[in-house]
């Protein structure tokens, strides 16, 4: 077992993506232990419940993974798991119990920044004898070890967020992943949105938002980098409590932050950009007082990330030339002849 087990170590280790980390994982788990079945699990809150959602299963010696920009993923509420309630409740490290169809179940909780964001889920025919465990509770801490590795790098050290480095990385493999029908239906639905009317089967797109702090350097100067800081970690929690666990919220540089908002209609999108637009806006921050935010953004269609990013920051540069404290969609903005198609600054360029 001893050379298997350290080549599965060499790979699981050579991993830079959390997806594909979690597939060595398991794939190795599976491997080294006689067991049944291997899921890995997600757990995220959407409208103040919270879902468990497969991500990848082993089954019969086969892989089966969700794919992460499907528009509908299949999910369940995670009171339909009382073994996952229990670990949270209790912060417990592992649970094994017995199903009444004779299967010795392990669940495996992944802890990180004090919450459980997902788990693993063991079945198997046979009790999990003591070398099993052995194997088992190795590979899972090396797991989580790693993965507390690259979610530090991955993360701005001050709000928390993910950096502009993991959105140069992540927004390349998430736009070209988008499926041509769910672009070309985004495409139909942006030229349609003027002047049709609202449909109830409006379809589900993905969007990218940009947000600006609006006069911030007024808010350093006045009141010194401190308080400056304070406005930027708060802003940020605001960010987390305004949208979904599985949406991807990033502090792009300075007073700006980048949203990639999933699996959504244009006019849902409009409303949940401008909830947060508002939640910010009434929130008192300490000694500064009221602080409001500039926000643009656009469907994510089969363009490149430099054009989408770019057409955002249009929007954004619109919104806080005409008043700030607003919320501007470019398409419109193209439609009503405001902007003109195309990118405005060579800016976007360097970031990629």
């Amino acid at each position: 077992m001893k050379k298997p087990l350290l080549k599965h170590l060499v790979e699981i280790t050579a991993h830079r993506e959390h997806s594909r980390l979690a597939i060595s994982v398991v794939s190795a788990l599976y491997q080294l232990t006689d067991v049944k079945t291997i899921r890995m699990m997600d757990i995220f809150t959407m409208r103040d419940e919270h879902y468990v959602q497969e991500k990848m299963v082993i089954r019969d010696g086969t892989l089966h993974t969700i794919d992460e920009h499907t528009a509908d993923d299949p999910k369940e509420l995670l009171s339909a798991y009382p073994a996952m309630v229990a670990c949270i409740r209790n912060h417990l490290n592992e649970y094994l119990e017995a199903t009444p169809d004779g299967l010795h179940v392990l669940w495996l909780p992944v802890w990180l920044h004090g919450k459980m964001n997902s788990c693993l889920e063991i079945r198997s025919q046979q009790p999990f004898a003591p070398q099993m465990m052995d194997v088992i509770h190795g590979i899972f801490h090396v797991f989580c070890n790693y993965q507390s590795l690259l979610d530090y790098s991955e993360r701005d050290a001050l709000t928390g967020l993910f950096n502009r480095k993991t959105f140069d990385e992540q927004f390349t493999r998430y736009a070209f992943a988008i499926a041509p029908h769910e672009a070309h239906s985004m495409e139909q639905d942006e030229r349609r949105h003027d002047s049709a009317e609202a449909q109830d089967d409006e379809p589900k797109g993905h969007w990218l938002a940009v947000v600006d702090i609006d006069h911030f350097k007024q808010v350093n100067d006045r009141y010194g980098h401190l308080y400056g800081d304070e406005v930027l970690i708060l802003v940020a929690n605001i960010l987390r409590a305004s949208f979904r666990s599985h949406d991807r919220i990033f502090r792009f540089g300075g007073e700006e932050f980048v949203i990639l908002l999933r699996s959504t209609t244009l006019s849902d999108a409009r409303k949940i950009f401008d909830r947060f637009r508002q939640n910010v806006q009434e929130y008192d921050f300490p000694q500064v007082g009221k602080v409001t935010v500039s926000l643009g953004f656009v469907g994510i269609a089969r363009e490149t990330p430099v054009v989408i990013l770019g057409h955002a920051d249009q929007a954004l540069y619109h919104a806080k030339k005409t008043g700030r404290n607003r919320i501007c969609y470019y398409q419109e903005l193209v439609n009503s002849g405001v902007l003109r198609s195309g990118i405005a600054t060579n800016d976007t360029v360097e970031f990629f």
